[in-house]
């Protein structure tokens, strides 16, 4: 406990270093650097500014408002990541969830490991980072890599290289985004997995791509049955395969389009429903991690 006391005390003290306008540090060879740059100092949370080259754009509100909640009792676990920019002036390179959420609890500080880096290593850094999350959605995936590509001007081969993941993956993962984007915000939103996503890409026409995706979230089919709807589709592609596709979709009934809007409010969430003229339908809540599963449970069950 007395080390750790020591090293937060120690960041303190780099902090009033950096707010020294005589010995401000702009580079690796500027004294005092190596006391600044590679290590965890606490900086003053309005010092630093957000990403612009930030690729991931959606935070789930709900669980920002819990990791708050943790911050608030436990504190920053893992300190964020920032490029010094000029004198007391900093910007995000990775680190955004921890950063916001900190901000929300009224932090005037914040544990922050500073680097010195230029626009594209700042980009790079934030799209690596980026990619080995575990709780990417396979668009926001895809997206990364493409920016990667695009900005950094980097082969599919070199860039398999720089973020250690085979070719095929990131090939696999870069033609997710020739789907329609009616498909990639379903996928972003947990209705359709990749496997959905891969498998539709095989189906060229636009309108017979939403209208297999459609039937996949109405009946919750699995990837393998995707698979093999996919397969009948072209296979009957010369004869009547777009009418056998537009039979598999169906109206939803009004009693269920007008439940929906309030049903969503209520749970502030995405959801999905397919009903028969019958009565008998499904009710799809799709969840982005343990926390909103909770949220989601609570407001279901009331305990």
């Amino acid at each position: 406990m007395a080390k750790a006391t020591k090293k937060q005390a120690l960041g303190r003290g780099l902090s009033a270093l950096l707010k020294d306008p005589e010995n401000d540090i702009q580079s690796v060879s500027d004294k005092n650097a190596d006391k600044v740059i590679g290590n965890v100092v606490e900086l003053d949370i309005d010092a630093i500014e957000v990403n612009p080259f930030q690729p991931r754009t959606n935070f789930n509100d709900e669980a920002l408002k819990e990791l708050a909640i943790s911050i608030r009792e436990l504190g920053i676990i893992q300190p964020i990541t920032v490029r010094k920019l000029d004198f007391n002036k900093f910007q995000l390179v990775s680190g955004e969830r921890r950063f916001r959420a900190s901000k929300l609890v009224g932090l005037k500080t914040i544990p922050s490991y500073i680097r010195i880096a230029n626009d594209q290593e700042s980009l790079e850094m934030a799209l690596v980072e980026n990619i080995q999350r575990q709780d990417l959605d396979p668009i926001e995936i895809a997206l990364s890599y493409q920016r990667l590509i695009d900005e950094i001007e980097v082969t599919q081969e070199k860039l398999s290289d720089r973020v250690g993941k085979k070719r095929s993956t990131i090939t696999n993962y870069l033609r997710l985004l020739r789907l329609d984007p009616i498909i990639q915000t379903g996928m972003r939103d947990g209705f359709v997995s990749m496997g959905h996503g891969r498998a539709l890409i095989n189906i060229e026409e636009t309108k017979d791509q939403i209208s297999i995706y459609e039937k996949i979230v109405a009946d919750s089919l699995s990837v393998r049955e995707t698979e093999a709807l996919v397969k009948a589709y072209r296979e009957a592609k010369n004869h009547d395969g777009t009418k056998k596709i537009n039979k598999l979709t169906k109206d939803v009934p009004n009693y269920v389009s007008k439940g929906m809007d309030a049903l969503k409010e209520h749970l502030s969430a995405k959801v999905a429903i397919t009903a028969s003229q019958n009565g008998k339908g499904k009710i799809v809540i799709p969840f982005h991690s343990k926390e909103e599963f909770q949220r989601l449970r609570k407001l279901l069950t009331g305990e």
